[in-house]
C-alpha cells in the first residue's frame, strides 16, 4: 500500500494528537514525573502543529513557520528527556530557534528550498542527538528494559536526518531534483514511525520506572529507609551465591534492648527516633557492603561479605558502644539509655544457607540477651566481654 504525502502528514498528525492526551493523561498517575511529561506532550503537539502548517503552507512565511514550529517540538522533547536528569537546554533551545529565525529571515525566498529541505534540519539534528545522550546518560533510567528502545529510537531518527543533510544534496546533484519529492516522502514515513514509536517508548519508561520504584518501595522499612526482610533474604542469597570459594562471610543479628520499656516510658516517637538512630549509625559503621536490614521491631540483621567471625565480633563492639554513647547525646532522644544485643555467626560454622547463619546468630543473640544484655556472643558457647 501506497500512501500520498498529504494522507502521511495525516496520519503523523492523528498519532502525535493522540500521543499527547495519554501522555497527559498518563501524568496524572505519575506526579513525580508530570512535568516531564507535560514537556512531552506539548513538544508533540508542536510536531503535530508542525505537520499541520507542512500541509498548508505558502510562501517563505509559511515554510519558516513549519520549520520553526517542528524545531521547538523536538527541543521541548528534549527538555523533557533532560528534565529526567535534573538538567535544562532552555538557552540553547532559545539560541538555536533565534538562529534558525535568523537564518530564515536572510535567506528569504532566494534560499527556501535549500533551508527547508537541508538547514532546517540542522537544528533537529542537534536536538534529536542531544535527547538520545541525555537518555543513554540518564542514570535513573539506564536499568529499565525499555531504555535501550528509546536510545535506539532517537539514534535512528538522528542518522536519517543527518543523513538527509549530507547525503541528499549529493543525490540531487546526481539524479536531479526529483530526487527531493521522493525524499519528502520516505522523510514522512520515518516521521509516521518515529510519531508512534516515540512516545510509546517514552510512556513505556515512565511507567516501567514508577513499577520500579513501587518495587523497591516494597523492600525497603519505611522508618529507617533500611531494607526489610523481603529483601535481606534476597540481597543476602545474591551475596552468598557471588561469593568466591574461600570468601568468609558473617552475619550479624542485632536486638536494641529494653525497646518496649523506652516506648512505654518516653512514648512512641522516641522509639522511633531510637530506630533511626541505629539504622543511621550501622550504615555509618558497617559500610555499603554490608547487606544491612530492619526485619523486625526492634530487631535488625547484617550481612558482612569479607569478614571472618572474630573481625565481625569486632566491628559489632564498636557498633554497640558508638550507638550507646550517640543516643544520650543526640538532642531527639537526650538522656534516653539504648543499648543493643548482638549475635554473631559466620558461613560454614553458622550454616552454609542465609537462613542456617541466621538461625545460628539468633541462638548467640538469644544467648547475649539470657546474659545480661548489652553484649555480644558469637554462636559458639564463647562468652566475650560486654559490648561497652
Amino acid at each position: 500500500m501506497r500512501f500520498d504525502l498529504f494522507t502521511l502528514y495525516v496520519l503523523a498528525i492523528g498519532t502525535l494528537i493522540l500521543s499527547v492526551a495519554l501522555t497527559l493523561w498518563e501524568g496524572q498517575a505519575r506526579p513525580q514525573r508530570r512535568r516531564e511529561l507535560q514537556l512531552f506532550a506539548a513538544g508533540y503537539a508542536m510536531l503535530a502543529a508542525g505537520c499541520v502548517i507542512a500541509i498548508i503552507r505558502q510562501g517563505v512565511l509559511g515554510s519558516a513557520l513549519g520549520n520553526l514550529t517542528f524545531v521547538s517540538g523536538y527541543l521541548l522533547v528534549l527538555n523533557g528527556v533532560a528534565a529526567i536528569n535534573g538538567r535544562r537546554y532552555a538557552g540553547l533551545s532559545v539560541a538555536m530557534l533565534v538562529a534558525l529565525a535568523l537564518a530564515w529571515m536572510a535567506g528569504g525566498s532566494r534560499w527556501e528550498a535549500d533551508l527547508w529541505s537541508y538547514i532546517g534540519g540542522i537544528p533537529i539534528v542537534v536536538a534529536v542527538g542531544l535527547t538520545a545522550w541525555e537518555m543513554i546518560r540518564c542514570r535513573p533510567l539506564r536499568a529499565l528494559r525499555s531504555h535501550p528502545l528509546v536510545v535506539a529510537l532517537l539514534a535512528m531518527h538522528t542518522l536519517f536526518y543527518a543523513g538527509r543533510l549530507f547525503v541528499l544534496p549529493l543525490l540531487e546533484a546526481w539524479l536531479g531534483p526529483a530526487v527531493i519529492a521522493g525524499v519528502a516522502k520516505l522523510t514522512m514515513y520515518e516521521g509516521v514511525l518515529y510519531s508512534v514509536g516515540m512516545p510509546m517508548a517514552l510512556l513505556a519508561v515512565v511507567r516501567e520506572e514508577s513499577h520500579a520504584q513501587l518495587l523497591e518501595s516494597s523492600r525497603r522499612d519505611f522508618l529507617t529507609g533500611l531494607g526489610n526482610r523481603q529483601w535481606f533474604f534476597e540481597q543476602g542469597e545474591r551475596l552468598l551465591r557471588q561469593r568466591a570459594a574461600d570468601e568468609p562471610v558473617a552475619l550479624l543479628a542485632f536486638d536494641l534492648d529494653h525497646f518496649k520499656s523506652i516506648n512505654d516510658r518516653h512514648g512512641h516517637a522516641m522509639g522511633d527516633e531510637i530506630l533511626k538512630a541505629f539504622a543511621r549509625i550501622a550504615r555509618h559503621t558497617l559500610g555499603p557492603e554490608a547487606a544491612l536490614a530492619r526485619i523486625g521491631g526492634e530487631e535488625f540483621v547484617a550481612l558482612l561479605p569479607g569478614y571472618e567471625r572474630t573481625h565481625a565480633r569486632d566491628i559489632g563492639r564498636v557498633l554497640a558502644a558508638r550507638f550507646a554513647e550517640a543516643v544520650p547525646r543526640d538532642p531527639r532522644s537526650a538522656g534516653v539509655e539504648a543499648t543493643v544485643s548482638i549475635g554473631v555467626a559466620a558461613f560454614g560454622g553458622g550454616g552454609t544457607t542465609l537462613g542456617d547463619m541466621l538461625s545460628s546468630a539468633d541462638r548467640a543473640l538469644y544467648l547475649a540477651k539470657e546474659r545480661g544484655r548489652n553484649r555480644i556472643e558469637l554462636d559458639m558457647p564463647l562468652a566475650l566481654a560486654p559490648a561497652c
